[in-house]
């Protein structure tokens, strides 16, 4: 069995459309009719997050965190529990490509980090895209995390010893587990996911924050300053 698992936090105005798009993933013809849940993760939702996953083909399960950590480890042992060899993880901001799980399998890898594109940049000035342009690698071989496109093995994931429970940059820590127990880590620019630049993210270093970082410097000290702020993860 596979498993895409979301973490969510009052997001029931994306979450339809993750739901969607994870669900086109899970049925996608190469995975063979291979059994594919979507896990949603509520972490302390007070809105109709959860409903709205469930009326589009989600499982849900929740917890009261508000710990993106704990929401994705949460979601990877109710995965692991019901039999996956593989997991999947993204967000609820976010919108998978049909043939997004299936580009992560094909990889052969133990773990494959995957590249993300910005669904809308109003938000944003021309001048933050144009960095974005600049600085962000869209091909393969690429050293970029985003918890939005990751996936990796349920063997090495248990290796790892599965996502640390932290507020932040719980992707950037499980890749550095994977590497120190010796997994084989794919930076391919195959599976393919849309993502939010929204100005109200959730998680406080993640790459809403980044881009809104970028934001704020060259509004302060012109455009040059944005090549200080990276854009890995």
């Amino acid at each position: 069995m596979l498993a895409i698992v979301i973490p969510a936090h009052n997001e029931a105005d994306h979450i339809a459309a993750c739901v969607t798009a994870a669900r086109r993933a899970a049925d996608h013809h190469q995975l063979l009719g291979e059994d594919a849940r979507v896990i949603v993760v509520l972490d302390s939702c007070s809105d109709a997050t959860g409903e709205t996953a469930r009326a589009h083909g989600a499982d849900v399960t929740s917890i009261d965190a508000r710990n993106v950590g704990m929401a994705r480890a949460h979601g990877a042992e109710r995965a692991l529990a019901l039999g996956a060899r593989w997991l999947a993880f993204t967000d609820a901001d976010s919108t998978v490509a049909d043939d997004w799980l299936a580009r992560q399998l094909d990889c052969c890898a133990d773990a494959v980090c995957g590249v993300i594109g910005v669904r809308d940049w109003s938000p944003h000035t021309g001048a933050v895209r144009e960095h974005f342009g600049r600085m962000y690698t869209d091909a393969d071989g690429h050293r970029h995390i985003h918890g939005a496109n990751l996936g990796v093995s349920a063997s090495a994931y248990l290796r790892a010893g599965g996502f640390p429970p932290l507020a932040t940059s719980e992707d950037v820590a499980l890749v550095d587990a994977l590497v120190r127990s010796g997994a084989r880590i794919e930076w391919s620019a195959g599976p393919r996911v849309v993502t939010s630049a929204r100005t109200d993210f959730r998680a406080q270093k993640g790459f809403g924050a980044t881009l809104l970082e970028v934001s704020q410097r060259i509004l302060a000290v012109g455009n040059d300053a944005g090549n200080e702020v990276g854009l890995a993860a």
